[in-house]
């Protein structure tokens, strides 16, 4: 019986596994001594599963490749290819892999693929029209085997170096798995380290930049943290803890992520962080997590040992009334940090606080402007500005504040100070800001745009610019009428190409963003590659253009509909 025909009937069957080994804060057990490392390599990571990132927590391990592409990527288990994808940054090229024990894994930033793929992708990009393509394969398409070579590692989309991405994805929920809980591990003897600590004092505020806080510095090694100023510290009131940490493995001096840390009071755990698994529409709330405000003015991260109301993620196993401790006994009091790495490497800091003593009505918080809450719809209007904020969009209370500021030059509207920046938003809120008169037959044209350079695409709506900002900030409105740029890099009217391999451009676009970019040859549509860092979109040629007197056209797109136009004839 062939190996192949052994993985079909596996499929089919979706046999179920028996699972090993748990780890101490682990709410599922996962099987151990299915998966192979990916890579024939000795196993190092350049990044941890679950580790701070912009804007989302790290959702895989990026194995290291010697700095350089090109080693064999092979199948981590026996199964079947269910996803192709190519896009223009994020993995770059990207394989997805159904094995029968419940699981996916996924293999991003590779450079190329197998034959059978690349044709799989080539022939989804010509029946799309698009370089990027994302699309499932029925699960007897493309069979592979534990140990198949399935690509080459490489560097495309946003890498930031030659490395392999590599995930284990909870096939029914979508979820991310911490692939070492899987057995595939990282050789580590290295404890985490701490380098601060923080305190804010909440009392029954919500949590903003105006909250109270502290850093104290840490010093130690080898799992022995102390604080760089021994001191008893006095608190009162309704407390939160936070933490600057890193780790590192044995065999990287990079920095990554922790795996968990409880915060204890006189030995009792009142808050666990852990990063088992998290779905993708909660990697977001990584700004619930960290200390936002701190990380925008400082470019400190510190990570919160307290939750916010708002943030629904899974990385919180167990929590007393948030991890927020209440202090009014006047006792001393014992903190403890534990921290470790998914290898088991523990660090420990222990601070000693005397609680004072607060009155029994503590007081309450009222708003000093528009109070939104996290769980609501919130809006405000004004005669010129509408917000709309719906629920799961804030992590706390809000005491939200507006403001109207001077008009920038070349603006349509004043500028409008919606909140600021120091509040994190998990995905989008409605914002609506009526222009000028003078507008008139730009409103179709027209962009909302802040101060700090986000911009963001806007329709023209009831006599309003309608957009959808990620961020709180100061916003206005500006008007995009200008088209794409394109530079050509290699071809001009009347270009000699036959030695040449490709045609090669320079695009962009100086506001509204590149929408889509169209290339033909003789007026049949050609494939053409966007590469993510070099800026240069270029087309390869094939055995389709035979030798001879060529027409090349394209027609790059911004979001507002304006289009730049590039013909030029070559020969081959």
């Amino acid at each position: 019986m062939s190996k192949k025909y052994i993985v079909t009937l596996l499929i089919i069957s979706c046999c179920c596994f028996n699972v090993l080994a748990q780890s101490p804060i682990q709410l599922h057990q996962y099987p151990q001594r299915f998966f192979r490392y990916p890579l024939d390599l000795p196993p190092s990571t350049a990044g941890s599963f679950g580790e701070l990132r912009g804007a989302h927590f790290h959702s895989g391990l990026d194995f290291k490749t010697n700095q350089t592409t090109g080693y064999p990527v092979y199948a981590a288990y026996d199964g079947y290819v269910s996803r192709l994808r190519i896009q223009f940054g994020g993995f770059g090229h990207a394989i997805y892999i159904t094995h029968p024990n419940g699981y996916t894994t996924v293999y991003g930033h590779v450079k190329t693929f197998t034959p059978a793929m690349e044709k799989l992708i080539r022939d989804e990009q010509y029946k799309q029209q698009s370089f990027e393509v994302d699309f499932k394969l029925d699960p007897l398409q493309m069979l592979v085997c534990q140990g198949d070579v399935i690509a080459m590692s490489g560097n495309e989309g946003a890498s930031a170096g030659p490395h392999l991405h590599f995930e284990i994805r909870d096939t029914q929920t979508e979820e991310t798995v911490n692939p070492q809980l899987f057995g595939l591990t990282i050789p580590d003897k290295i404890p985490p380290a701490i380098t601060s600590v923080g305190i804010y004092h909440l009392d029954g505020n919500p949590f903003s930049e105006k909250t109270p806080r502290q850093f104290l510095a840490v010093t130690g090694s080898n799992g022995s943290y102390r604080l760089a100023k021994p001191q008893i510290l006095n608190l009162t009131g309704q407390i939160g803890f936070g933490l600057s940490t890193t780790d590192m493995t044995s065999v990287s001096p990079n920095h990554n992520g922790i795996y968990s840390c409880e915060l204890k009071i006189d030995g009792k755990t009142v808050y666990t962080f852990a990063v088992e698994r998290f779905a993708f529409d909660q990697t977001h709330a990584i700004n619930a997590y960290i200390d936002y405000p701190e990380l925008m003015k400082t470019r400190r991260w510190v990570q919160k040992c307290f939750i916010l109301p708002g943030s629904k993620i899974s990385l919180y196993p167990q929590s007393v009334n948030r991890g927020i401790i209440t202090f009014n006994d006047g006792e001393v009091h014992d903190v403890d940090y534990v921290v470790k790495d998914v290898a088991g490497n523990t660090s420990t800091l222990t601070l000693k606080v005397k609680s004072g003593r607060v009155e029994a009505n503590a007081q309450v918080f009222k708003a000093a402007g528009n109070l939104f809450h996290y769980d609501k719809v919130n809006e405000f209007n004004s005669d010129k500005v509408k917000v709309q904020v719906k629920p799961g969009n804030l992590y706390d209370d809000l005491n939200f504040t507006y403001a109207v500021l001077p008009r920038r030059p070349g603006a349509f509207s004043a500028t409008y100070a919606i909140h600021n920046r120091f509040t994190p938003i998990h995905d989008n809120y409605d914002l609506w800001i009526k222009p000028d008169s003078s507008i008139g037959k730009f409103a179709d044209k027209a962009v909302i745009v802040s101060t700090e350079g986000a911009m963001a695409v806007g329709t023209f709506q009831d006599g309003y610019i309608k957009a959808q900002p990620h961020t709180f900030g100061d916003f206005f409105i500006k008007i995009d009428t200008v088209p794409p740029t394109i530079v050509p890099a290699n071809i001009k009217d009347g270009a000699n190409l036959a030695s040449a391999k490709g045609i090669y451009f320079r695009i962009g676009d100086n506001l509204s963003g590149i929408k889509t970019y169209m290339g033909k040859i003789d007026g049949k549509w050609v494939l053409m590659e966007w590469d993510f860092k070099t800026k240069v979109l270029r087309y390869s040629f094939n055995a389709d253009i035979a030798p001879g007197k060529h027409i090349f056209e394209l027609t790059v797109t911004d979001y507002k509909n304006n289009s730049k136009n590039f013909t030029a004839t070559f020969t081959r």
